[in-house]
């Protein structure tokens, strides 16, 4: 039943608490900036490569389409007979810091979490009675860079994704749900050329290009009452 399933991946949770609290903490007290979490990236590895983990092993690939990111998977055996293929499952750990501020935006819970569900969802799966009637792949995927430079859109290009089903991430919010609206942001540079001329003599010869970006910071925020509360406009002169 689902709820046996549920309970045997908190049962596994909690069994590697003190693990996966001593992995966020070492990553806390390293903060390593985009595309240099070599530290954290190593210490990612271990955990999964670790004996100590309980049931069959995971297979890790340590530097995986980027320096600092790994791979880390196992499956459960396929089912005999014709068939689908396995379902995918992955989950993301990042682990980069901010300048100045370390883990402010709590990269290492998102990785311990992230290691937490592998856990959990592969304890719940050895449960079963072998062969499962659906065969099921874990991927791990340590994702560096997510603060500068878009790691996982690197990872994207390279084909890290490729093949997967579907992909779980968790991040520390104010909130406690399981989905939580989020803002997409793009940056727009507009440059304004104005024309030199005599301010006194011949005023009406030139092109005031401060004026014209006044004007259209301005007509932007008085737009913004028009805007929908999802939308956000923000500039800079």
């Amino acid at each position: 039943a689902l709820e046996t399933l549920k309970q045997r991946a908190c049962e596994s949770v909690e069994l590697n608490a003190e693990r996966l609290g001593a992995l966020s903490r070492r990553i806390w007290s390293q903060p390593e900036l985009a595309y240099e979490e070599y530290q954290a990236h190593d210490a990612m590895t271990r955990f999964f490569s670790s004996a100590e983990l309980p049931g069959a092993a995971w297979a890790v690939q340590p530097r995986y389409k980027l320096g600092t990111a790994f791979r880390a998977e196992w499956g459960t055996a396929a089912p005999q007979g014709p068939g689908p293929g396995p379902l995918r499952i992955a989950f993301l750990c990042e682990y980069d810091a901010l300048p100045g501020i370390g883990h402010a935006c709590g990269h290492n819970l998102i990785a311990e979490v992230g290691a937490a569900a592998a856990l959990g969802l592969k304890a719940a799966l050895e449960s079963l009675p072998q062969p499962a009637p659906l065969a099921v792949q874990i991927t791990v995927l340590g994702t560096p860079a997510e603060e500068q430079g878009g790691g996982k859109i690197d990872l994207i290009n390279a084909g890290a994704f490729d093949g997967l089903d579907v992909v779980f991430m968790a991040h520390p919010s104010q909130e406690n749900a399981a989905y939580l609206p989020d803002v997409a942001e793009h940056d727009v540079t507009v440059k304004y050329y104005g024309k030199a001329s005599h301010a006194a003599a011949y005023p009406w010869e030139g092109v005031n290009a401060l004026d014209a970006a006044v004007l259209a910071y301005n007509n932007l925020s008085v737009l913004r009452q028009q805007m929908k509360p999802t939308w956000r406009v923000h500039g800079e002169i």
